[in-house]
């Protein structure tokens, strides 16, 4: 006989409610993706309207008071809302020097016909369940221009977070599917990578495909330099098989996104400007992100004389109009307080330079700010600061550290302006090696390890040493 008993558990869930959907959705698009997003719902909700709009203007009497009393309550409905989300600021729209400068025409929209859009479709057109799928698109979203993957894995579940909670072992299984879609190496974290990817999908019996792939996953710096000997000597081939290896490899694509790149056609449009003000560096909005909605009073008086049918379907539409205009408000409050903490972070940059960023990450934002991680994390994706040493995104602004021999830390932004400073001091009959630039890092109290010193110098776009020594060799010829 089956032994029944009754048990009272206590369960914790997140629910979140569709203001807060939205909220979340509206904070991690772009401008021109939040301009489609707003004209659309223009488009669709008959109680929406910009201001300066001169459709059936309200009229003088009772019904212009009432109508004046439901915008009141909505300022306030917003007003609490927003109080409770994120206390603080009250002025969510602080107008600066630059109210008036528009660069709106210079904006063009290069989305169609992307990479991301190529890798979209064939996401849509996949077998991925409904959370594979957006993992998936997140893992898009942070795709550079080359196709490599920006951010981190931890970064990717902090952004899918709190409404999607994963393990990183699942976004890692999504991310080795999207890179074997079209382009085949998209979505890896750097050349090496790609590959290694693209030579593992080649049938086995192709030729010198087991050595290509040893060069790519354990000596592809000794192909960088062209130090063939030393290549043979380590994968113990023979000329002809190594000279077959390097002829696959030549033949493959290192910047899986190269064929989609739109770099040459985009504008950047800063989000937020930063000026100094008083002596302190001040956050403010780009005026247009404020799209200037308001409730149609037409269709506010028409919902008071309407029947049943009719009224039911004109106060859904008016919630929905109400929690755009509040969500709207908590996206740029939301934009405003992050980018205010990351420049009291950065003041030091803002004031001397690269070489005084100091390590930054999310949690340090989040906490500031008083807001979750994964908020941090939309609030700086694909958004634009202009400040006086020009224009970068949020993102920019995060970096890695180096520990120093005091104990301290250092950012990596700062390790790199000190590598560029470096190099462009060195003399041109002898460069400097990786070894050499290490071993000056480390006379200055920072502990850098030779391989770190060729990553960043790689990320830069610098040769090697053998390659600068060519260089100066060739400029001098030239001169």
């Amino acid at each position: 006989m089956i032994d029944q008993s009754l048990q009272v558990r206590l369960t914790q869930k997140l629910a979140l409610s569709p203001q807060l959907q939205q909220a979340i959705r509206l904070l991690q698009l772009t401008r021109i993706e939040l301009r489609e997003y707003i004209q659309d719902a223009l488009d669709a909700n008959p109680l929406l309207e910009r201001e300066g709009s001169d459709f059936d203007a309200p009229q003088e009497g009772p019904a212009q008071e009432q109508e004046s009393a439901d915008t009141d309550y909505d300022q306030a409905t917003a007003e609490t809302e927003w109080e409770t989300a994120i206390p603080g600021d009250e002025q969510w729209m602080e107008r600066s020097s630059f109210e008036g400068y528009s660069m709106e025409s210079q904006i063009e929209d290069t989305s169609r016909d992307s990479l991301r859009e190529h890798l979209l479709w064939q996401i849509n057109l996949s077998h991925f369940s409904p959370v594979d799928g957006q993992i998936a698109a997140a893992i898009v979203y942070e795709l550079d221009d080359d196709g490599f993957l920006s951010d981190s894995i931890q970064d990717i579940r902090a952004s899918l977070a709190p409404e999607l909670l994963v393990d990183e072992d699942e976004i890692m299984a999504v991310m080795h599917r999207i890179q074997r879609m079209e382009p085949v190496g998209v979505a890896t974290r750097n050349a090496a990578e790609c590959i290694v990817v693209q030579l593992s999908v080649l049938p086995g019996d192709t030729p010198a495909r087991e050595l290509a792939l040893r060069i790519a996953r354990d000596y592809l710096d000794l192909v960088a330099r062209h130090e063939l000997d030393e290549l043979r000597k380590s994968t113990g081939a023979s000329e002809q098989a190594l000279i077959k290896a390097l002829e696959l490899i030549q033949s493959l694509e290192p910047r899986p996104g190269a064929r989609y790149d739109n770099r040459k056609d985009e504008f950047l449009v800063p989000d937020v400007y930063v000026s100094r003000v008083d002596d302190q560096w001040r956050v403010t909005l780009n005026p247009e992100n404020d799209p200037g909605l308001r409730l149609n009073n037409y269709y506010i008086d028409l919902l008071r004389k309407s029947g049943p049918k009719e009224a039911e379907y004109l106060s859904g539409r008016l919630q929905e109009a109400r929690w755009l205009m509040s969500s709207l408000e908590m996206r740029n409050q939301t934009l405003k307080k992050v980018s205010q903490s990351i420049v009291d972070f950065q003041e030091q940059f803002l004031d001397k330079g690269e070489m005084y960023m100091r390590p930054l990450v999310l949690r340090e934002v989040s906490e500031s700010v008083g807001v979750h991680e994964s908020t941090v994390s939309r609030a700086t994706t694909r958004k634009y600061m202009l400040t006086p040493r020009g224009i970068y995104e949020l993102k920019y602004f995060f970096s890695s550290h180096v520990r120093t021999d005091d104990g301290g830390m250092v950012s990596a932004t700062a390790v790199k302006a000190q590598l560029q400073m470096l190099i462009q001091k060195e003399p041109k009959e002898r460069p400097l090696s990786d070894q050499d630039l290490s071993e000056l890092l480390r006379n200055t109290g920072i502990c850098v390890a030779r391989r770190t010193v060729a990553k960043y110098r790689e990320s830069m776009g610098i040769g090697s040493s053998a390659e600068r020594r060519r260089l100066y060799r060739h400029q001098q010829a030239l001169a």
